[in-house]
């Protein structure tokens, strides 16, 4: 799976309803985060109901500045939620459909 082929595709529920775009993939180290080359391991997609354009780093719930730009991202964003991988019932080149119990996670870091 090439990452670039997952951005902007289209998520769904169990029942088909569209849920938003893929617009980033939250990963987590399996060790220190000051050890070279420390592994990845892919927790889930952020899904946004409104856009699959990139946050920008405002994400991180403390970012504010410039002011302009954080609320226009933040509009854009906002209803953005988590999705584990373990939700993730199947991947196809038109959509990724969800299981039927998925839970939503805050897509927001807080560091």
């Amino acid at each position: 799976m090439i990452l670039t082929d997952v951005l902007g595709t289209d998520v769904v529920d169990s029942t088909g309803t569209r849920l938003g775009e893929v617009s980033d993939l939250r990963f987590a180290l399996d060790s220190a985060p000051s050890k070279l080359l420390s592994k990845a391991r892919l927790v889930g997609i952020i899904v946004s109901p409104r856009t699959a354009s990139s946050f920008l780093g405002f994400e991180r719930q403390n970012l504010s500045q410039p002011w302009p730009l954080a609320q226009l991202l933040r509009w854009r964003h906002g209803g953005s939620f988590l999705v584990l991988w373990e939700d993730i019932a199947q991947m196809g080149t038109d959509a990724i459909t969800l299981r039927p119990d998925f839970t939503p996670y805050e897509s927001g870091l807080t560091r």
